[in-house]
């Protein structure tokens, strides 16, 4: 299957996350997405090193400047159950905006054709670093990474695009 891409509709799916109540719940990227600016980025893991100290970090520190530029949600999915997801978000004390969602069987994942199979470092299948900017379901924006780079789906390189 081709990865997404400027000008797909995004596939619809659903997502796990904990409430600010503390209960899991699911969600569909569409409710989620439909006639609003947002920006889904995703990482090969919860607490890896580039993704926890510079991919999720940088939209944290840039959600305010994104959301002054229209972006009305900052997703950041990875293919992790949600108690992981949940446990990790907690370790961004000052984050306001980013929502942390658990793609467990990296369904979403694969159906945006951009899974990568990380099995011989045993990490199985993953999801591959990307930031898409989706405006009422289009992508508008598709910055996806090569192998274990962090070049072009930073928060800084989404802001330059807006």
């Amino acid at each position: 299957m081709a990865s997404i891409a400027v000008g797909d509709v995004i596939p619809d799916g659903t997502l796990s996350y904990f409430d600010e109540e503390d209960h899991l719940q699911s969600v569909s990227i569409h409710s989620l997405a439909v006639g609003k600016k947002v920006i889904i980025f995703a990482v090969p893991g919860a607490f890896t090193p580039t993704c926890s100290m510079k991919h999720v970090p940088g939209f944290i520190e840039k959600s305010d400047e994104l959301k002054s530029k229209g972006v009305d949600e900052i997703l950041c999915v990875s293919v992790n159950d949600p108690f992981v997801m949940k446990a990790w978000a907690n370790t961004y004390p000052d984050n306001k905006h980013v929502k942390f969602l658990a793609d467990g069987s990296g369904k979403y994942t694969t159906s945006l054709g951009l899974e990568l199979d990380l099995s011989e470092k045993g990490l199985g299948i993953r999801s591959r670093r990307f930031a898409l900017l989706v405006e009422d379901l289009k992508v508008t924006i598709a910055n996806v990474e090569s192998g274990g780079e962090f070049t072009v789906s930073s928060a800084e390189d989404i802001l330059k695009a807006l």
